[in-house]
Order: C-alpha cells, then structure tokens, then sequence
C-alpha cells in the first residue's frame, strides 16, 4: 500500500475530525462577523474545554483497557464537595491539602471501581453505575444537601481557575500537562502497551504473560485520580459546590472520547484524536449560544453532529479496510503492508 493510503487509512477519524473542524470554524466565523476567532473567544472556549480534555485522557486510557467508567461524574462531585466543605469549615487549610485530598478520592474511588470489574468481574457499565449511585449518595450524606458557595471559599482557592501561567489559564496549563503524560504513559511505557493489549484480547494478553485484572486496576485508578482533582478545579470554576456538581458529565466524556476515535470495545485510540474530539466538543459548545441557537436546540445538533461525524469515521474505516483486503487478496501480503 502506498504510504499516502496507509496513512489515511490510520489517520481517518482525526482527518474527518480536522476537515470538521475547519469548516464548522470558517462557516462561524462569517456568521459571527470575526467573532469567533478573536482571541477572548478562543481563551474561553479553551477555559471551558480544560476539564472536558483532562478527564477525556482518564476516559480514554479505560475504555482501551476494555472498559468504560459511568461515575467519573460522580468522583467529581464527591471530590468537589469534600473539598468545598474542607474549607468551609477549616478556611486555613493549604491549597496543596486540598490537591492531595481531591486525588485521595479520586484514587479510593478508582480503587472501588478496579475492585467492581476487574476483581468481582461486573460489567463495566453495570458496575460503575452502581460505583456513581453509592459516591452520589455519599456527596448528599456529606452536604447534608446543603450548597457551598463563592463566599464560603477563599480568594486563592478561587483564584486557581482564573489565575494564568504566561498568559495560558490554570485549567488550560494542566488539562495540557495531563494530556502530554497521558499520552507519554500510552504510548511510551510498557503498562501503556499492556493496556492496548488487554483491550485487545484479554486472552492473549494472558498467554502473553500480562495480567490483565492489574492492568484495569491500573486503569481506573488513573481515571479516578484524574477525575478527583477534576472535581477540585471544577469547584473553583463555577464558585460552588452543590449535590449535583458534575452529573451527568460522564456522558460528555464518553462523547468526546468516542468521538476522538477511542473504540467503546478497547484495544484502539490515539490521544491525537481525543484532543480533536474534545476540541470539536468545546467548538460545538461555544458556538451555539454565539449564533444565538435556541437552547433547546443546541443538545439535538451536538448530538447529529457527533453521529455524523462517527459514521462518516465508520464508512471512512471501511473503505480503507476493504481496500488493504483487496490489495492482500491481488498482491500479497507485502503489498497491503
């Protein structure tokens, strides 16, 4: 196969993502009269996008293990109100505490979900649905269902999300900073490569000599780490903490990520492609309310668009996969390599 093919054929959905990437952006921009592209707007779509990416990396790293996890947004929650409720009570307590705390969560609630699917072997959707419902109601039990506001928290904790670091907002800094070690752990170390390969065939990776329960702990323990100190920064990012914080916000995720190329059986998915996922997700999200698209619109295009976007992906694979069977059939195998 000509290198040209090869690389469409394995870059097909990050290509499709670009291509509607860059006509959604140009059709907005004429719409908008040079509004969207202007740099305040850029800056907050890539403010409102951070913990969107952040969490996507977790998202992605499980479901290429195999998995998927419904209580990311309930570990954010849980984080967020702990936290939240940390500092209302004890208004002195160090930023650093809280980071440690917001990761502690996140990692027991990790730990809670590795133990549900890989140990006790529930299904991933059936388990960590029921994981999301006990940290739920473990945010109500808390709270007592009280909120914790803006004014209940202390300027430096609020000041983590609006703060810069030359001229990039906190929130962008280390969605970045998340999204290059995700990216470094898949692609670069050994328990990345373990992860593809448990995704892939969890009996081969046996006979391979992984562990393939090892490696989903390992999986959702890193999801649920990011998704604690997700829920951290979310806090500092709305001013509040309250029993819903962050639900339904799973379903985000999963969207991006499927959107990014990650395959929802495991065994595929690029951190290229979740970037453009989420990207196009955060565009979707900034420009309706631009054009001044009635809100009860906006869920319904997000949706055709992410569905669009996936079968065009789907019938783009095919294509390439009927093309390289075509070629082994006529050439051989050294051909369609």
């Amino acid at each position: 196969m000509k290198k040209g093919k090869k690389f469409f054929s394995n870059n097909a959905q990050q290509i499709t993502l670009i291509i509607l990437i860059i006509l959604i952006s140009i059709i907005v921009q004429i719409r908008t009269e040079g509004r969207f592209l202007s740099p305040s707007n850029l800056y907050d779509l890539f403010r409102e996008s951070a913990i969107l990416m952040m969490v996507s990396v977790g998202m992605m790293i499980v479901m290429i293990s195999g998995g998927i996890d419904l209580a990311v947004g309930s570990i954010m929650g849980l984080s967020g109100m702990l936290c939240a409720l940390t500092l209302r009570d004890h208004r002195s307590t160090p930023i650093w505490a809280l980071f440690l705390l917001a990761i502690f969560i996140g990692l027991i609630s990790g730990l809670l979900n590795g133990l549900v699917v890989a140990k006790l072997r529930i299904y991933p959707l059936i388990g960590t649905l029921g994981v999301s419902d006990i940290l739920r109601g473990m945010v109500y039990v808390f709270s007592k269902g009280v909120w914790v506001g803006q004014g209940e928290m202390t300027k430096e904790f609020m000041a983590i999300s609006t703060d810069s670091v030359l001229g990039i907002n906190n929130l962008v800094v280390i969605a970045i900073v998340i999204t290059i070690i995700g990216g470094f752990f898949l692609n670069y170390t050994r328990t990345g490569r373990y992860i593809y390969a448990v995704g892939n065939s969890p009996e081969s990776a046996i006979i391979s000599g992984i562990n393939p329960e090892k490696i989903k702990f390992i999986a959702y323990i890193i999801c649920g780490v990011i998704s604690g100190l997700a829920g951290l920064l979310w806090i500092c990012k709305f001013g509040n903490a309250q029993g819903d914080s962050a639900n339904g916000f799973e379903l985000n995720v999963i969207a991006a990520t499927v959107l990014g190329g990650v395959s929802i059986t495991g065994g595929a998915g690029k951190i290229t492609g979740v970037v453009l996922g989420v990207l196009l997700f955060g565009i979707l999200n900034n420009i309706l309310p631009l054009i001044k698209v009635s809100a009860f619109w906006q869920m319904g295009i997000k949706g055709a668009v992410i569905i669009i976007s996936i079968v065009v992906n789907a019938i783009t694979r095919r294509y390439a996969q009927k093309r390289a069977l075509e070629r082994r059939a006529l050439y051989g195998t050294e051909a369609a390599e």
